[in-house]
């Protein structure tokens, strides 16, 4: 029974697992609880971004999906672990624009792009563990929002730049620490703890806990599986001890700046070089050139 709990993190089974037609409902749900309409994956695009290799770090898949208007949309999902995360995000947009979209076919055909990020790292500011947004333009004066014009089916019409520019989603995994009760908040948990709850009703989760399951896979991938964690910790470890370094380097650093003005500040008070030097410690050559 205990065996059964044990459930495959989501970057692996985003890597690995969810780009069979078979378990694309998984990944179906995600997007409906974000998006917050029905959304049906039609097909997993084929991308540099898709192409799955053993020591790839940072795993994006390309997704191409209707909405509930039966638009066909494209979402770029992505596990970011970087530190250049928003030109990270934005490469990524870029490339699946471009990527699905043939030489030579109109700009018209570019596709409504949602770019999703699980961000296991932190972000900043900010107290929220979802962020949502795109680009608007607001009129500094007047506080109305630009509409643009463009040629549809032989007519012209007015867009606002939302309905073409990309919608970014960041999900700040580690700022999630809540009991979760929505059908988004129990996604979240999933990411940052493996669990999915044995009554869930979440879009999605609940094909998750059928195939997803950690003891049904086999021994060799449940080996790849043990050494892809394993290397997130080393890599984890890597980036708290960089940061910790940083940190106290940082004070280090600190703390000589205000010897050197202490020193400055006795120097100017016609204090001896030697007291100096015993004071706060700086060579006697580095005192005279103050």
């Amino acid at each position: 029974m205990e065996q059964k709990d044990k459930y495959i993190r989501f970057d692996w089974a985003i890597k690995r697992l969810l780009r069979n037609k078979a378990n694309f409902g998984v990944l179906e749900g995600l997007l409906t609880v974000l998006l917050n309409e029905p959304i049906h994956i039609v097909e997993i695009l084929e991308s540099e971004g898709n192409q799955q290799r053993e020591n790839e770090k940072f795993n994006r898949v390309d997704i191409k999906a209707k909405n509930s208007q039966d638009e066909i949309i494209i979402v770029e999902v992505q596990n970011t672990r970087e530190i250049y995360y928003l030109e990270r995000i934005l490469f990524g947009v870029a490339k699946a624009i471009t990527e699905h979209i043939e030489l030579g076919n109109l700009y018209s055909e570019v596709k409504k792009i949602y770019s999703i990020s699980i961000l296991y790292f932190d972000l900043g500011k900010g107290n929220d563990y979802l962020y949502h947004g795109q680009n608007t333009f607001v009129g500094v004066h007047t506080g109305d929002f630009l509409e643009v014009t463009t040629k549809e089916k032989d007519a012209i019409v007015h867009k606002l730049p939302s309905e073409i520019f990309p919608e970014y989603f960041l999900i700040r995994v580690n700022e999630f620490n809540k009991v979760a009760v929505t059908p988004l908040e129990e996604w979240i948990e999933y990411f940052k703890s493996g669990i999915i709850r044995p009554d869930t009703k979440a879009p999605g989760l609940e094909e998750a806990r059928r195939k997803l399951v950690y003891y049904n896979m086999d021994k060799a991938e449940q080996l790849a599986y043990d050494e892809h964690v394993n290397a997130l910790m080393i890599q984890n470890d890597v980036l708290s001890t960089a940061a910790m370094e940083g940190r106290e380097e940082g004070r280090q650093e600190g703390r000589q700046e205000e010897k050197i003005e202490n020193a400055r500040t006795m120097k100017s008070l016609n204090i001896s070089a030697d007291i100096i030097h015993q004071v706060t410690g700086l060579p006697l050559e580095e005192i005279d050139r103050l």
